[in-house]
């Protein structure tokens, strides 16, 4: 996918503008059950032990100093620094409970702290804890190793990003959501563009390959002018990849969110002017569009991934490193080993009973079935690629894609017929009118959620598309 590929047709975004997964996994999260518990994954990490696949980590801390009013992630509001030595603590015991279930010769190729502000730790235990996780999973020396975490630029000096780098980091994504004073007033994250440029730099004098910048568009207070700013400052910065995350506005489901003021949000207009403001500018900037929310430069690992058809999606976002398990640690964090997916408890005390009691600390998940193995295949490709290859689809799942699929097949005309998708006899293409729209494509193929159903109660559990 490219910039040059996307058509931005406002009538047609407005009508497919529908509450949908964001597909980081298939089954997605509400289809995982408390059924699933300590035992399943212990069989699941002995079955994938067969396949010795790489592996993923994925670790999370939740703690921030002060709430973001837009935040939907699981975390802890605090400035008790003291609570994190203590995390830090059962993180590394957690650590050495996950690593006694796979074997020695299956490498991390991956690893990543999100939150949260992973930094709340500081860079010494940050480093510690890599340390820790070294000790007890074997660790890829491949030029290509993925070591990313989440910073919260308020909160980090240039002599934190020396150690974190010193610690194996290669990579940092830095939050920035929008620079516009009255925005960041708005939703209470207050953040200098300089202490931010500062990090950029930093990162970059330390030998850190790739930078990422977050923003998001359809906040409070947030217009054309203001946005194109933030636009322009992060642009001449020169970061490797961007996130243009749209707000969801999910009060019911996120608590912080009750505190933004509903009539200061953009229209349905403004917003859909705020996405094509980014896609035109990151576009004349020379940056490519991965899919979904991403963009990065050509050059950078993601747009080369997606060139020669290695990219793929999970809990973490796109990512280079397809052919891995990934293990989740920390409160919350979600595991795909095998054919299975494992959660650990949302909440804090129930996480930390668990790994003092010296037990793995599993609240839900599911093991997949083979419709679900077949179809998570399926929407991959879509996220990924923009289009579906029957025969690979075929020959990896041994099915005949037309009969198997039939009903989604049916689903798609309409798609087609308002041209988001061509579907040939051997493949569907996503056409570029269809680009920002790789959900609603994708919905058509999830046996969980047929279009029709998307709320409970007429309250939505997913984010709208746009």
């Amino acid at each position: 996918m490219n910039n040059a590929s996307l058509i931005f047709d406002p009538e047609l975004l407005r009508r497919y503008d529908k509450p949908g997964p964001r597909y980081t996994s298939y089954p997605t999260a509400p289809q995982f059950t408390e059924n699933f518990r300590e035992v399943a994954l212990r069989e699941a990490a002995a079955r994938a032990n067969r396949t010795s696949k790489p592996l993923s980590l994925y670790l999370h801390v939740p703690f921030c100093v002060s709430p973001c009013f837009y935040c939907g992630c699981n975390r802890v509001i605090t400035r008790d620094k003291t609570l994190g030595n203590g995390y830090a603590g059962r993180l590394h015991r957690e650590i050495e409970m996950m690593a006694e279930l796979f074997d020695r010769d299956r490498e991390v190729v991956q690893l990543h702290f999100g939150g949260g502000s992973p930094n709340f730790l500081s860079p010494e235990r940050l480093a510690a804890t890599v340390e820790k996780a070294h000790n007890h999973f074997a660790f890829s020396s491949r030029a290509d190793r993925d070591f990313s975490i989440e910073i919260d630029p308020r909160s980090v000096t240039p002599q934190d990003i020396e150690v974190l780098a010193g610690a194996g980091f290669n990579r940092i994504s830095l939050g920035v959501q929008d620079f516009d004073p009255e925005v960041q007033q708005a939703v209470n994250r207050l953040q200098d563009v300089q202490e931010t440029l500062d990090v950029i730099d930093a990162s970059r004098k330390h030998g850190l390959r790739s930078v990422n910048i977050d923003l998001i568009y359809g906040l409070p207070k947030q217009n054309l002018a203001g946005f194109s700013r933030t636009l322009d400052i992060v642009l001449r910065a020169r970061p490797d990849r961007l996130a243009v995350y749209s707000y969801a506005h999910l009060p019911h489901l996120f608590r912080p969110q009750k505190r933004i003021n509903a009539e200061d949000l953009p229209s349905a207009e403004v917003k859909l002017g705020l996405l094509q403001c980014a896609i035109d500018q990151l576009g004349a900037a020379g940056y490519v569009y991965i899919g979904m929310d991403h963009f990065a430069l050509p050059e950078d690992d993601l747009a080369q991934a997606q060139g020669r058809g290695g990219l793929h999606r999970n809990f973490m976002g796109y990512t280079t490193h397809a052919d891995s398990d990934l293990i989740g640690l920390g409160v919350s964090a979600i595991s795909h080993i095998g054919d299975s997916f494992s959660q650990n408890p949302r909440n804090l005390p129930e996480w930390e009973r668990a790994v003092d009691d010296h037990r793995l600390p599993v609240w839900r998940g599911m093991r997949l079935n083979d419709d679900d193995l077949i179809r998570a295949e399926v929407i991959q490709q879509l996220m990924c690629h923009g289009g579906i290859d029957f025969r690979r689809i075929e020959d990896i799942c041994s099915i005949d894609f037309a009969t198997y699929f039939e009903e989604a097949l049916t689903r798609l005309r309409p798609l087609a017929d308002d041209g988001l998708v061509e579907v040939f006899p051997e493949r569907v293409v996503v056409t570029p009118r269809g680009r920002l729209l790789l959900r609603i494509v994708a919905m058509c193929f999830d046996q969980y959620l047929p279009p029709e159903r998307i709320a409970d109660d007429g309250k939505p559990r997913f984010s709208r598309t746009i």
